[in-house]
């Protein structure tokens, strides 16, 4: 036991000294004045104590084959995506459900749906890490889906109301809206997908290189990543776009005030 705590503490060196370029970030964000310095250093601690506590989690789990663990594992993501998502999207009422429920839907049918085609076994040693994946990406896509939506209806108020008194529905009146938030919101994700290879290397392909698999595996895997990366997002954030438009307006079809006066 303590012979594995002093190989687990010098294996950590190296990640302590790599905060140096975290401080960097710090240092330039206090010059700039961008009031993010502790947002970026409760992240990084945040983070290393996380990933300190998940490997040997996902350890257990893996040995366990059990696939009790995949649901269990899978909603715990998806609740803490929906709250993270729904932080970045504050001023959208009950934006946490909203954002929990579109990556849930969204990750849910993707993950469904390779299943059913035989791409993943059912296991945990599989689908986990898959799914960890797809959540991640839906809970950024989701997040500034809906906070794009919010931010465009309220510079655009005048123009809204004006398509709602004129007879359009909702959905009618911020058609534009909503395909700018969705076009910005997918844009990263579908640039990265152009680039991959080029500019950055995947980590699911490099690593099953590095790991002795073959070429082909290993491309034919990081395809599959990136198809379901993009299905994955695409489905959470127009998903977020319908179940948000209950709260930005009235049974009445107007806009609701209260959503767009506080910034």
């Amino acid at each position: 036991m303590l012979s594995g705590c002093l190989i687990f503490l010098k294996g950590m060196i190296k990640p302590l000294a790599a905060t140096a370029v975290v401080l960097l970030a710090v240092l330039l964000s206090f010059l700039q004045k961008l009031g993010i310095e502790g947002e970026m250093i409760y992240s990084i601690v945040r983070a290393f104590l996380q990933l300190s506590v998940i490997g040997f989690v996902l350890q257990f789990i893996f040995s366990q084959d059990n696939r009790g663990w995949i649901i269990l594992a899978y909603l715990f993501m998806v609740t803490v995506a929906g709250y993270t998502a729904g932080q970045r999207a504050k001023h959208v009422p009950r934006g946490k459900y909203v954002a929990g429920a579109s990556i849930l839907a969204g990750t849910a049918v993707t993950m469904l749906m390779l299943v059913a085609l035989n791409v993943f076994p059912f296991t945990p040693r599989y689908i986990i890490p898959v799914a960890g994946m797809m959540v991640g990406n839906a809970m950024t896509v989701t997040g500034v889906t809906m906070k794009r939506l919010r931010d465009d209806i309220k510079i655009q108020l005048n123009l809204v109301e004006t398509a709602l008194a004129l007879g359009a529905t909702p959905r009618q009146a911020t058609k534009q809206q909503v395909k700018r938030s969705l076009v910005i919101a997918l844009s990263p994700v579908l640039d990265n997908a152009k680039t991959v290879g080029l500019i950055s290397l995947p980590g699911a392909m490099t690593g099953m290189i590095m790991g002795g698999a073959s070429p082909l595996e290993a491309i034919q895997l990081q395809i599959v990543v990136m198809n379901m990366l993009i299905g994955a997002s695409t489905v959470s954030s127009i998903m977020s776009t319908y179940l948000c438009w209950p709260a930005f307006f009235t049974k009445a079809y107007q806009l609701e005030s209260k959503v767009f006066r506080t910034d």
